[in-house]
């Protein structure tokens, strides 16, 4: 990879406007870290660029000059996929937040990359539609972070992750050329389905420069119950049971009672009871347009619930304790991050699985004397993970977590499950790919990566390198 010069720099000023670089120290470290870890990868510059045309005109100078490029949301990733770790451009999206239409006719709204995903949720539903992912990070992370992470979120369990609503994609590839991956329909079998190898991609294929999404009608009613067990296994054994007879909640989270009093306590909430006798509690939501098919739902499930020795229910009666129960599960992970549990794990495993992997991530913790706690997406097996070792506070690069951390990827592998539900592999999951993939699948992988990016100058060395 080449380094950046006087030269390189004022053609950069050229391209997006001199108000829109920069070199100075307080930026390069804004810029040089996500929420991974506390991993610090310093660019070289940083670009602002407002328009398709002007990422065009940075990726053929970049390209042409062998500079590495490292495109960027808001930051809020947790697996170092928007870590300059080559230094080189780091390519801020964020004045791209434009909403450019939303069509009511078709169900579709048409937005730029860097709009918080928050706003488009909330300017959707002023029309009474509805885009169900929603990552806890929704009120800061963009879009076009989304589009990268195939992110998803509690609702993901009814409604499905964010490839789900992905019609097409406008996308700057790394030699500056500008197309579209298909096109705004529901169904689409021409040629190969370039949009969803774009969605997930991590930025390395391509950078995103408008998408098309689509909507549906936003539901009338949701009804929300808080269920506490004593027991952490049979609350995940509670998970599957309830759909295989016969529901599907628009929100099931498991929350274990050790990050519950961790986030309780950080934004001063009494509205979740901890007692010594509780070891988690599920979050259950339904949600539809008839609320008497909804009381009914949301009776049956909580009577199943207390076959598996769910206590007393918890009904939220109105939207304010609706809110604060999504607070306190949504800021999960910011809580236990500063309590010191900083090395978080994205595992998915088929959801009866839930019980055994559980019981396995305890046992593992006992065996390396590390603390462990589990949250997450109990609805669709996607559980996450955070270990808290007395010393190490990044996994990334240190032998002993990764050891830990290969034996957790075995266990999870062996379950049928994989190494990430909605984070990406980034720069923290790279080293354990070779657990769920044949060499052939990584081979394949890494010729799509050179057919795009014969120069790998757009966030190289993420998900995997190239030999």
């Amino acid at each position: 990879m080449a380094t950046l010069t006087a030269q390189h720099i004022n053609q950069l000023k050229n391209i997006v406007g001199e108000s829109f670089v920069f070199f100075d120290e307080e930026n390069l470290n804004h810029y040089g870290h996500d929420e991974t870890e506390k991993l610090q990868y310093n660019p070289e510059v940083v670009v602002k660029p407002r328009t398709t045309a002007e990422i065009a005109s940075i990726m053929t100078m970049c390209n042409e000059a062998l500079i590495p490029v490292t495109p960027r949301g808001a930051g809020t990733g947790l697996s170092g996929g928007a870590l300059p770790h080559l230094g080189g451009v780091l390519l801020s999206t964020e004045r791209m937040n434009e909403i450019i239409e939303i069509d009511e006719r078709n169900l579709q709204i048409t937005t730029e990359p860097g709009v918080i995903t928050e706003i488009l949720m909330n300017a959707v539903k002023e029309k009474g539609l509805f885009y169900p992912p929603d990552p806890s990070s929704r009120g800061s992370c963009f879009i076009g972070g989304n589009i990268a992470e195939n992110s998803g979120g509690p609702k993901a369990v009814k409604y499905g992750v964010v490839k789900d609503y992905v019609l097409n994609l406008e996308v700057v590839l790394p030699n500056g050329q500008i197309i579209w991956t298909g096109a705004n329909v529901l169904k689409n079998s021409t040629g190969y389905n370039l949009t969803q190898l774009l969605v997930g991609s991590e930025g390395t294929l391509g950078i995103v420069t408008k998408i098309v999404l689509r909507l549906i009608p936003l539901p009338k009613y949701d009804l929300l119950i808080l269920v506490p067990f004593a027991n952490l296994e049979k609350a995940s054994e509670a998970v599957s049971a309830i759909f295989r007879a016969g529901f599907t909640p628009s929100g099931l989270e498991l929350v274990e009672i050790d990050a519950l009093k961790i986030v309780s306590k950080m934004v001063d909430s009494h509205a979740v009871p901890i007692t010594d006798d509780i070891a988690a509690h599920l979050i259950i939501e339904v949600d539809g347009n008839d609320m008497e098919v909804l009381m009914k739902e949301i009776e049956a499930i909580s009577e199943l619930t207390m076959e598996y020795g769910g206590g007393d229910v918890f009904f939220a009666d109105d939207a304010n304790q609706k809110a604060e129960l999504w607070k306190l599960r949504k800021r999960v992970a910011e809580a236990v991050k500063l309590d010191g549990y900083t090395i978080e794990e994205d595992t998915v495993v088929p959801r009866a699985e839930l019980p055994k992997l559980i019981k396995g991530v305890k046992a593992l913790a006992e065996q390396n004397g590390v603390k462990v706690v589990c949250y997450g997406h109990a609805g669709d097996g996607n559980l996450h993970i955070r270990f808290n070792h007395p010393t190490i506070k990044n996994s990334h690069g240190n032998q002993e977590m990764t050891n830990i951390l290969r034996q957790l990827f075995h266990l999870v592998k062996n379950m049928g499950g994989t190494v990430s539900g909605e984070h990406g592999i980034g720069l923290i999951q790279k080293p354990y790919m070779d657990i769920v993939f044949k060499e052939a699948n990584l081979h394949l992988m890494r010729s799509i990566k050179k057919a795009f990016d014969p120069n790998n100058i757009l966030n190289a060395g993420k998900i995997f390198d190239l030999n």
